[in-house]
């Protein structure tokens, strides 16, 4: 392989802030722990309305998840619709689907209204079935989809696969008209200055180490001093550390790896993503892709082998799905390739909840990029006592994971089972 650069490849045109280490107010009315989308989201609303908020970061602000996601704005459920409404009952799964349609389109808007200067587009999303059974089953997804969910799905052919994708590995799929793409970190570049110009006080490099209740509020320790505040709330997500131990013991932090390829010619492109969407497969190891947002390079994305300790090698195994997926691409160059935490419950459903007066939102099941904005100011309108915190997503805290403390020991097993189930999905009839 050639050179790599192991950053993110968004840091180019939007790198974390430096933080300015302005002092530490021993007093305010909210303390956030996390500067990611989550904790942005809720501080722009609540300092809006004079609440006096400080944000607390242990990295630089967004270094974590925010600006190392592949900007992909699915706002997916880990369930299928389908499958949600065997488990959830049918009520219960169309409300959990319908606020995924909400969280999107207000996303969007706050992308819109404020003239956030993001790449955002709708470009739409393929989903590519790796066997006959997956896209019958897809079909069947599409139909409840646009009776039930308010969603405009597709099924797309095995012989219209060509004008979604050049890659000859799926027997159909699905295209969902209502997902797009951005920027990441230049989202979360423009979602702080909302927060800032509202009032919120951004610490960056500054480690929440505890939190205790006091009187009427709470006494929260950080790196810098210590700070008493009213409310607090918990935006954490894949990157929570041994400061909140009860959370830590309830999310599964998982290690997503990025590749982003050199340059490649429009003809290239054109071939192997006519659309230009996101993409992505109905793998348990799921596999996405898109193009950059200047449309020259080619970026994927999976889970980490969970034993790796070696970047390069790391990208070395994402390339090489790469090209399972585009044989084309096999003598093409990585430019960039980095990891980050997304988080998972054992519900594989995002969560708002509030636990001894502390307000948590998490578990986002690498679908972020939605749902912690929706969910950040859900938790603000909570903190005002406003209707518009009610979320179908409220069904109480994570349950703890047994024998687990936060040191995942159980994802190379998993790991590899899925794998298994991976390879039994591509051995079916195509």
């Amino acid at each position: 392989m050639s050179q790599i650069e192991f950053s993110p490849y968004w840091w180019e045109a939007a790198p974390p802030p430096e933080p300015t280490h302005e002092p530490v107010a021993d007093t305010c009315d909210v303390a956030i722990v996390g500067a990611g989308y989550t904790g942005l989201s809720a501080a722009r609303i609540l300092a809006a309305k004079g609440l006096h908020v400080q944000v607390f970061d242990k990295q630089r602000a967004g270094e974590g998840a925010s600006s190392r996601n592949g900007g992909i704005l699915s706002g997916n459920l880990r369930l299928s619709l389908g499958a949600a409404i065997r488990q959830f009952g049918f009520e219960q799964a169309v409300a959990l689907y319908r606020e995924s349609i909400m969280a999107r389109e207000y996303l969007a808007m706050t992308i819109t209204d404020n003239g956030i200067d993001c790449d955002f587009q709708r470009s739409g999303r393929f989903t590519g079935a790796l066997n006959l059974e997956d896209f019958e089953a897809m079909k069947r997804e599409v139909d409840l989809l646009g009776e039930h969910g308010g969603i405009a799905a597709q099924a797309i052919e095995k012989p219209d696969l060509p004008g979604e994708t050049g890659s000859t590995a799926y027997s159909g799929g699905m295209l969902r008209p209502d997902i797009g793409l951005f920027h990441p970190a230049k989202f979360h570049r423009g979602l702080l200055k909302l927060a800032q110009d509202a009032g919120a006080v951004i610490h960056g490099e500054t480690a929440v180490t505890g939190i205790a209740r006091g009187g009427e509020g709470f006494a929260v320790s950080t790196a810098r001093g210590a700070v008493t505040a009213r409310h607090v709330v918990m935006a954490t997500n894949g990157y929570t550390d041994a400061s909140d131990t009860w959370l830590r013991r309830r999310l599964v932090p998982v290690t997503s790896r990025i590749v982003v390829t050199e340059e490649i010619s429009d003809n290239l492109m054109n071939h192997l993503l006519p659309k230009r969407r996101a993409m992505g497969e109905n793998r348990h190891l799921y596999r996405y892709f898109r193009p950059t947002p200047d449309g020259k390079r080619i970026l994927l994305g999976s889970r980490e082998p969970p034993l790796s300790r070696d970047p390069a090698a790391a990208a070395e195994h994402v390339r090489r799905g790469m090209v399972e997926i585009f044989p084309e691409l096999s003598d093409v160059a990585i430019t960039h390739s980095w990891n980050g935490y997304v988080a998972f419950s054992r519900e594989e459903l995002p969560h708002i909840f509030e636990r001894d007066g502390i307000h948590y939102a998490c578990s986002y099941c690498g679908s972020g990029t939605v749902w912690a904005h929706w969910l950040g100011t859900k938790v603000a309108m909570r903190i005002l006592g406003k209707s518009e915190g009610h979320s179908a997503l409220d069904r109480g805290a994570p349950r703890a994971i047994p024998l687990y403390n936060g040191r995942p020991w159980f994802l190379p097993a998993a790991m590899a089972w899925f794998g298994v189930k991976d390879r039994q999905k591509e051995r079916k009839p195509r």
